[in-house]
């Protein structure tokens, strides 16, 4: 079997955080990620000639299992594997691997010895072969590592999960860039100045249509490290990465000594650190020798996000294009930054700005902007006074935990609002194309709220609708009201949802109950939803065909492949289509891919149309292992009941229900009489060895109220005159006998439903090698990914419905009682207490 990324993933930080102990996660992140490399390295170089990476005989991962167990295991790490490692490639540092014998982190004797040893045998699991990575352009190995940088980062806290760059935010850097749709070639150059882990550079190169070089800077010596492992595992071998202070030493130049000058590239990208107070540390900006700050002017001392921004344009080509993440002051602080603003403003660098939402990043919970830099066009953007591109995405985001995350739909809407901005200069609360002389009015502030509102407006409150009733019709047809884009799809709706009431206002034309109903059933919209339908059914046959078609091992299987041509081509399908919102189904594709979709896939790439079932054994807290039964990840047995084995499971579902309705008549008998002198009140818990025990209880009070009886004496279960059981011993005996009825029903029931059940399992278990290629498509494709899409897709036309109902209701409510009629409730109500006083001898004067 195929492995399957989502377990990949999830096993390895689940094992990794569980043998983190009481380490920091910024400082474990090293020793986890610097395993998975040497794994890497290994399955990938090991014992091959002219490859990027030499691995030294002796110094593979296969060594470093061998020494688990070993009392000095982390010396003999240091020794035999990381320094053999370093000393057979110049682009290794030995400062980019943690120290495997300190007794700091890892602990001392037995406890650094089981860490160690406890590490590396999670990176020896057979499923963990990477001498294919990135075969079939799959790159499982570079994305399992920067899963887990992701995780880290989350982990280490505001001050030290500044290394990494969330993934979504670094896609939109590379669309800013427009890189993807450039003519580059393997001497594009691509620059981070600040590159942390290296995540954002690699969204960029992987972004390219062909390989670009690359170069980054990174002053945490740490960071710079996992950098250079990123970018192997990656296969990007020949990245420059350096070590250093990138404002106080840059590394890349060009010249000679005594006569250098900035290196510059084609393209620049960064995310520094926000508002860097130590900016300045170790230069003199009046004196700059790479005139980074000429004609625009010195940032302030305690403020280094012009300073970075200024280092980028500096170091980009005439023909350059950049793209910096930076905090939202940037747009409007004054003084300093205004004058370095006006200076960039004026030479047409800035081409756009991207507002993002709040508390994205890491290392901060401040929104952030993306300033994209174009220097080829600046002239032109200058003579035209086209001014700055702008868009607020700042409210498109969902929770993710304590922080807020980018969905699929938020990154590709702000993708395609920029790319489109020539066509589409103005996108309602969203983007806008402001012109110069609009920042000029502004005096150069370019706080993104001075010239796109992305608020929605206020609900509107009428004080005539109050006062006299009615319900106010710019609510109902104004152009941003909530409903009246229905209309445009609807016309007849609206006349049948409400009628006039007076100039200006109208009322609910049917009862609030009937609202719902009144949508569903009328024509127009039930039109709308048909040919909704029938526009994802032809979609859906377009791709049924095209899925069945994939094949292993070809450039068509490659998971990312099937999922940009599915996601796009859905996307482009409801663009354009009324009410419906195409990126909300957009991201329900997305969603899904993630889910379930993707493993699917891959394991199709790998193994092709196979419904191979496997055992589920899982393994208790003291090592034993326990049979679950068996499974099918592609194809569940769900899916195989429900096309082949329809009547069987109708049959089980009716013992289900037969099962649930006795069950429930227990319960209800066991509520009825649980009070106290009832049937149950003496029970600690009531089961069949209980009430058989009571039942023998009063079968021996009946005997003995008999034989006393029989005495000529007086008995109290007994009536003298008729000898029958007295009322509530008898009602009691009726009750115990009922439930003893019901819970051998209920035994009988659970018997039958369990043979049942197993028969079903052994004769869906039994379908699975009998399976065609073609069964196991139409299961697959049709049955499980279509169907589900297809849900999802019916519960946007759901909520379509639900919008217009609870809106239409709640105008209807909120005018419904005018003032006037409030009054004569409250006077009503207030002579109905008065009289209750009086009655009881109170009166009010």
């Amino acid at each position: 079997m195929a492995l399957k990324k989502s377990e990949l993933y999830s096993s390895l930080w689940q094992s990794c955080d569980a043998l983190r102990g009481g380490m920091d996660a910024s400082q474990y992140k090293d020793y986890v990620l610097v395993l998975l490399f040497i794994k890497y390295v290994s399955d990938k170089y090991a014992g091959k000639p002219y490859q990027p990476l030499t691995i030294p005989p002796g110094a593979s991962f296969a060594e470093m299992v061998a020494l688990k167990g070993k009392s000095d295991i982390g010396d003999q790490i240091n020794k035999k594997i990381v320094a053999p490692l370093v000393a057979a490639n110049a682009q290794l540092s030995l400062s980019d691997f943690p120290d495997f014998n300190d007794a700091a982190k890892l602990g001392t004797g037995k406890e650094m010895v089981d860490r160690l040893t406890d590490l590396v045998a999670i990176f020896e699991n057979k499923a963990l072969d990477f001498s294919k990575n990135r075969a079939d352009g799959d790159d499982i190995l570079g994305d399992a590592y920067e899963y887990l940088m992701q995780h880290f980062a989350t982990e280490s806290g505001k001050s030290k999960g500044q290394f990494y760059t969330p993934a979504e935010v670094s896609r939109i850097v590379a669309a800013a860039l427009g890189i993807a749709t450039a003519p580059t070639t393997h001497q594009t150059t691509v620059y981070d100045p600040t590159c942390g882990s290296g995540s954002l550079l690699l969204k960029v190169a992987d972004a390219a249509p062909t390989k670009v070089a690359l170069y980054g800077q990174e002053k945490d010596a740490a960071t710079s490290g996992l950098a250079r492992m990123n970018m192997i595992l990656h296969d990007q071998p020949t990245a420059e990465i350096k070590q250093g202070n990138t404002l106080a030493d840059p590394k890349f130049r060009d010249g000679k000594a005594g006569n250098e000058s900035l290196k510059v590239f084609d393209y620049v990208v960064a995310n520094p650190p926000f508002s860097d107070k130590r900016w300045s540390t170790g230069i003199d900006p009046l004196h700059d020798p790479w005139q980074r700050f000429e004609s625009f002017g010195v940032p302030p001392a305690k403020q280094g996000d012009y300073a970075y921004l200024l280092h980028i344009v500096r170091s980009l080509k005439s023909t350059g294009r950049a793209a910096c993440i930076l905090p939202h002051g940037v747009l409007f602080r004054g003084n300093a930054e205004a004058d370095i603003r006006r200076a960039l403003i004026r030479k047409g660098y800035l081409e756009a700005i991207i507002g993002l939402p709040a508390n994205l990043f890491y290392g901060t919970g401040i929104p952030a902007c993306i300033v994209v830099i174009d220097k080829s066009r600046a002239a032109e953007r200058v003579a035209a006074g086209t001014g700055i591109f702008m868009i607020d995405a700042s409210q498109a985001f969902m929770k993710d935990g304590p922080k807020n995350r980018l969905r699929e739909r938020d990154i590709h809407r702000i993708v395609d609002t920029f790319q489109r901005r020539q066509d589409v200069p103005l996108v309602p609360r969203y983007a806008r194309q402001v012109s110069l002389h609009d920042i000029e009015k502004n005096e150069y502030n370019l706080n993104l709220p001075r010239y796109i509102d992305s608020q929605l407006p206020e609900d509107r409150q009428d004080i005539e609708g109050h006062l006299r009733g009615g319900i106010p019709e710019a609510d109902v047809t104004a152009a941003d009201s909530l409903v009246s884009r229905y209309w445009a799809v609807c016309p007849q709706l609206e006349r049948s949802l409400f009628r006039e009431n007076r100039p200006g206002y109208v009322d609910l034309a049917v009862d609030k109950a009937a609202i719902k109903s009144t949508i569903h059933g009328h024509p127009e919209f039930a039109g709308f939803i048909a040919r909704m339908n029938a526009h994802f059914a032809a979609w859906r046959d377009v791709q049924a065909k095209a899925l069945k078609a994939l094949r292993p091992h070809t450039p068509e299987a490659q998971p990312r492949r099937v999922v940009a041509d599915l996601s796009e081509g859905l996307l482009a399908h409801y663009l354009g289509q009324p009410l419906i919102d195409a990126y909300a189904v957009y991201q329900h594709l997305m969603d899904y891919w993630a889910q379930t979709m993707q493993d699917d896939c891959y394991a199709i790439a790998a193994d092709g149309w196979k419904a191979q079932t496997y055992r589920v054994i899982e393994t208790d807290k003291k090592g034993k292992q326990k049979d679950k039964g068996w499974a099918c990840d592609l194809v569940p047995k769900p899916l195989i009941v429900a096309r082949y084995f329809a009547k069987e499971q109708a049959a089980l579902q009716a013992l289900q229900a037969e099962l649930e309705r006795v069950s429930a008549k227990l319960a209800e008998l066991e509520e009825e009489h649980g009070g106290e002198d009832a049937a149950f009140a003496g029970f600690d818990k009531v089961n069949v060895a209980a009430v058989k025990e009571r039942l023998r209880e009063i079968e021996g009070e009946v005997k003995a109220e008999i034989k006393a009886a029989k005495g000529g004496k007086s008995g109290k279960a007994l009536v003298a005159a008729g000898g029958e059981v007295e009322e509530p011993v008898a009602e009691e005996l009726r009750v115990l006998l009922e439930w003893m009825k019901l819970a051998a029903e209920e035994s009988a029931l659970k018997k039958r439903l369990k043979e049942a059940d197993a028969a079903l399992d052994a004769t869906a278990y039994a379908k699975y090698p009998k399976l065609t290629e073609a069964e196991v498509q139409a299961l697959v494709v049709d049955d499980k990914w279509l169907a589900t899409l297809d849900a999802a897709v019916h519960g946007e036309m759901d909520r379509l419905s639900q919008q217009l109902t609870a809106r239409v209701k709640e105008l209807a409510e909120r005018y419904e009682a005018p003032l006037p009629q409030l009054n004569e409730r409250v006077t009503e109500l207030e002579a109905r207490v008065n009289r209750h006083l009086e009655k009881m001898g109170f009166a009010w004067r």
